[in-house]
């Protein structure tokens, strides 16, 4: 997968400390964690590397600034990594010979520099990469990207329990000297910096890594910085790539707010390049959610596009069948009687990746009642949010309602915009039964059916109504007439009475009233009205 952090845009750039009162003999020099490169001790005082400080302490230590030539993590990219920059170079000559570019990590005179630090917080980070007091030494990356990073064992058990198991613990090592090639310098650098200081130093280059290393050594308070920032970075056309990131290092929170964001804007995140390099988990884990706000036959193109970068990633050819093989059960969750006869015409049945008798059953489906049973789900999305909503116009419920192939129809109007998801119906006096139904709303002036779904539903045999759902939300307009209507294949059913002309939903959280007002609609009817029939229950969101 592609580097996840090249899709920020921006980074962070650290400041120098604060440095106390009286420290003008002193240098001091922030690390940009946005390149990386190995990390040297300073070498002896005479060395061709360091140069003496006019009050006799060492001055600094270099640091090479080589990008890593490798990715410890498979799932974070090498732009990841961070290092200092270059800020001092050395001539190569015969008796200095050329060596990687580095910067001088800068330091206080050793002598007497507690003096100069007037809180254990200063004194402490003083100490962040500095050769002065040090006891263990990292080398950290991989390749040529190794850096050296001077640490102090108590400063780093008393900020991390993995730290303390390690120098402290039953098997605790007695090694100066600790390779750790699965993490990023620069990750483990903001690690130290956060430990030593309590400063955060995260951009949008290291936040992966920085949490990768952070949950490494059970830090959780610098973790919580990296979800927070990932947080407010979070967009559309990342928020996929978070996604993924979310569910690999296990941050249940970040992973809700990213599937919320896709639900929100599906079609944007889609569209996103980053959507096609997540993995098929991934895939799966927004393919099965009932909240997404995109047609159908959009997800089904979107799939396919990911099974065509994913045969890539697997070395397959992106035939048909290929494609069906590394899609795998995610191809079961694209709901494809959620789309028109002529979206799966035009689009699925010509794809070669369905097989003959799943598009013949399709076909089947969209054209023939009773309908046959099919293989996808059939069960429409909803990609509203609040709460589901409903009211019904009768008070009283009665026996023995029938139907001869004429749709029951019943006009309303409401008085605030509102999107209709689907009726409540009843169903049979005679025991548990299936019923085949077609349910539409009609725009009374335009006669346009707005929207529709050709489904079934089982009933129980009692008195209950019996949800039937629109295969997508129906925009209702405030002062509009429409008309509900459902027509229904099935034994007698039971029947609503003493229907109420006006009904009145109050939101419990907000006091908001929607108000419909129900007419009796001319024509052919099967006799429901105002008064009595079928459609006793409207679900809808506000």
């Amino acid at each position: 997968m592609r580097c996840c952090v090249c899709l920020f845009q921006q980074s962070l750039q650290c400041s120098p400390s604060k440095m106390a009162a009286g420290e003008s003999n002193s240098r001091s020099s922030c690390l940009n964690l946005s390149t990386s490169g190995p990390l040297g001790n300073a070498p002896p005082s005479n060395s061709a590397y360091s140069s003496p400080a006019s009050n006799g302490g060492a001055v600094g230590v270099a640091v090479g600034t080589n990008r890593s030539a490798g990715n410890s993590n498979p799932r974070l990219g090498p732009e990841n990594g961070g290092g200092a920059e270059s800020a001092v170079r050395s001539t190569p000559s015969a008796q200095n010979p050329p060596r990687p570019a580095s910067v001088l990590v800068y330091r206080e005179p050793v002598y007497n520099w507690q003096a100069t630090k007037s809180t254990v917080k200063e004194r402490f980070a003083f100490l962040f990469n500095n050769e002065v007091l040090s006891d263990v030494h990292f080398l950290v990356g991989k390749g040529m990207g190794v850096q050296r990073i001077p640490a102090h064992r108590f400063a780093l058990a008393v900020g991390s329990a993995v730290f303390d198991a390690m120098f402290n613990g039953g098997m605790a090592t007695t090694s100066t000297e600790i390779e750790l090639p699965d993490v990023e310098p620069a990750a483990f650098l903001a690690l130290l910096k956060f430990l030593y200081s309590d400063e955060v130093q995260i951009g949008p280059e290291t936040v992966m890594t920085t949490l990768y290393t952070a949950k490494k050594y059970a830090v959780p308070a610098l973790e919580a910085h990296c979800v927070e920032f990932l947080k407010k970075n979070l967009r559309a056309d990342n928020a996929f790539m978070l996604l993924t990131q979310a569910r690999l290092f296990d941050e249940p929170q970040l992973a809700s707010l990213c599937l919320e964001n896709i639900d929100k804007n599906t079609a944007d995140a889609l569209a996103a390049e980053g959507f096609t390099d997540v993995d098929l988990d991934t895939l799966m884990a927004v393919l099965e959610r009932d909240t997404l706000g995109v047609r159908e036959v959009r997800l089904f193109v979107a799939a396919v596009r990911w099974a065509e970068a994913e045969a890539q990633r697997q070395q397959l050819q992106p035939t048909p069948e290929n494609k069906r093989r590394v899609l795998g059960k995610a191809l079961s969750l694209i709901r494809f009687p959620l789309m028109t006869i002529e979206e799966f015409a035009a689009g699925p049945a010509q794809s070669g990746i369905l097989t003959d008798r799943e598009v013949v059953s399709l076909f089947l489906h969209f054209t023939v009642n009773p309908k046959p049973h099919v293989e996808f789900i059939d069960r429409p999305r909803c990609c509203l949010r609040g709460k589901e909503c409903s009211i019904t116009r009768f008070s009283q419920v009665e026996s023995r309602w029938g139907y001869s192939g004429t749709s029951d129809r019943i006009r309303f109007s409401v008085n605030r915009r509102i999107f209709v998801v689907g009726f409540g119906l009843y169903g049979s006096i005679h025991g548990p039964t299936d019923y085949q139904v077609n349910i539409q709303i009609i725009h009374t002036d335009s006669n346009t059916v707005l929207g529709q779904n050709d489904t079934g539903f089982s009933c129980d045999g009692t008195a209950s109504t019996f949800r039937v759902m629109f295969k997508e939300p129906v925009e209702i307009l405030p002062s509009v007439n429409y008309i509900a209507c459902a027509t229904l294949k099935g034994p007698d059913s039971h029947y609503g009475t003493k229907g109420m002309r006006k009904v009145t939903h109050e939101a419990p959280a907000t006091g908001t009233k929607t108000c419909f007002t129900f007419c009796y609609a001319a024509g052919n009817n099967n006799g429901t009205s105002v008064e009595d029939g079928q459609i006793p229950e409207v679900i809808f969101y506000t």
